[in-house]
């Protein structure tokens, strides 16, 4: 069973959070965050194939997360006077569950990918 995955447009992205996103050559979008203890975090999705990838570095580039997952429905992003935010839906067969990335004022990562 095919859904499809719901993504803003490069334009929207840009108005909600002041990033552009980056283009692979394979269509992959990619984000990159960092906040003030210099973490970065990379997201990237792929909306033909509904995949997400998070990957979260600590300031001396050590991977900390690196979390892949396909059955995305819904990327949204969510600005905010102190805080900015990113929340990914997911679907696939019998579970169902949201991660939700906060990008600033500090980096944190919820997931939940729970049976239906």
């Amino acid at each position: 069973m095919y859904g499809e995955f719901f993504t803003p447009d490069d334009e929207e992205v840009y108005d909600t959070i002041g990033e552009w996103p980056d283009s692979d050559e394979n269509g992959t979008r990619i984000l990159t965050f960092q906040d003030a203890f210099g973490q970065s975090l990379m997201l990237s999705c792929h909306a033909l194939e509904r995949s997400v990838r998070v990957r979260w570095m600590n300031d001396q580039g050590v991977e900390l997360v690196d979390v892949f997952r396909e059955g995305a429905t819904r990327l949204a992003f969510t600005p905010g006077k102190s805080t900015k935010s990113i929340s990914i839906e997911f679907h696939m067969g019998e579970c169902a569950g949201v991660m939700d990335i906060q990008i600033a004022p500090q980096l944190a990562i919820q997931d939940r990918l729970l049976f239906q």
